[in-house]
């Protein structure tokens, strides 16, 4: 005995959705065979099978596996059935947006994107960005120092990482990430995109300082003058949008002594002797009157120069 379900034509919804039919059926049937296995009399072998041209349930059961197969669809399983079918759509539905959503912001992972502040009185510490229908959040970790965001405030952010969650799929952004600096440089310099000039590496602190080591891909073109832009206004963007933080543009150089010179920028340095190549250990030295500047407040300046070289320099006086 076969009974109607009082749902949507299957294939209809199927296609509205971007859901297989097949697959569809698939998922129903399951739902429908777990509320028949409940019931006290219900065959210890069964399978429930859905016609979706005449939109009616037939569930067949037998007593072993070698038995005759035979309709065994409770009489009083149409209703329940009708609310499991309505129950399994709807789950199936949210499941199919969730991983299309899914899928658009993993191919984002490690982009920038924009989105607008929420504000959750019931979450104090983390940040809710707002991205067109789902909303991303930015934890306590990732916010830059200093910062503060309003509700309805814009803000670019960079996405660190896409995953499943219970409730959908879980966005992390960042507000402090090297990464962010590097990709609102690619926003204002073009000739990043075309490979004329390229960011080597990012070493930042987040609200105070960043540096970054850029080099020219084309003889002849000035990398920093490419990335400082027509009257400062390439680096000021960024700077802008960073709420006023620092940035050094730095020359990258395959010679350590050269690029350790000029990671230690603004303080002017006199030279820089190799130690250890294999250790990465280096000298620079400095004039009497740069040696604060080269080392920086608390040490920030020196700690982002080994940061952006990946050496161990220590920082002398020149001697005179």
């Amino acid at each position: 005995m076969s009974i109607s379900l009082e749902v949507p034509d299957i294939r209809e919804l199927a296609q509205e959705e971007g859901i297989k039919e097949d697959e569809l059926k698939a998922v129903l049937e399951t739902s429908l065979l777990q509320a028949y296995c409940k019931f006290p009399d219900a065959f210890p072998i069964a399978r429930a099978e859905i016609d979706s041209k005449r939109g009616t349930l037939t569930i067949w059961g037998k007593e072993e596996e070698d038995g005759p197969e035979i309709d065994c669809t409770p009489e009083d399983f149409s209703r329940q059935s009708t609310k499991i079918v309505r129950s399994a759509l709807r789950q199936l539905v949210r499941h199919t947006e969730d991983e299309k959503l899914f899928g658009s912001f993993l191919n984002r992972k490690g982009k920038l994107i924009t989105g607008t502040v929420q504000q959750d009185k019931g979450d104090g510490e983390n940040i809710h960005v707002a991205v067109g229908d789902t909303e991303a959040l930015l934890p306590k970790r990732e916010q830059t120092p200093g910062e503060k965001y309003s509700h309805g405030q814009r803000l670019r952010v960079y996405v660190v990482a896409v995953s499943r969650g219970l409730k959908g799929p879980e966005i992390i952004v960042s507000r402090c990430h090297p990464n962010l600096v590097l990709r609102l440089f690619e926003k204002e310099v073009p000739e990043m995109a075309t490979g004329q000039v390229s960011i080597v590496k990012v070493a930042r602190e987040a609200g105070s300082r960043t540096k970054i080591a850029i080099k020219s891909n084309v003889e002849g073109l000035s990398g920093k003058g490419t990335f400082i832009g027509p009257d400062g206004s390439r680096v000021r963007s960024v700077v802008s949008e960073l709420g006023g933080e620092k940035i050094d543009i730095v020359d990258y150089s395959e010679d350590p002594a050269s690029y350790i010179a000029s990671a230690l920028s603004p303080a002017k340095v006199d030279s820089v002797k190799i130690l250890s190549r294999e250790e990465r250990k280096a000298v620079a030295f400095v004039p009497e009157g740069q040696l604060r500047l080269a080392i920086g407040k608390e040490g920030q300046n020196a700690r982002l120069a080994a940061r952006l070289t990946g050496w161990k320099i220590a920082i002398q006086p020149s001697s005179k």
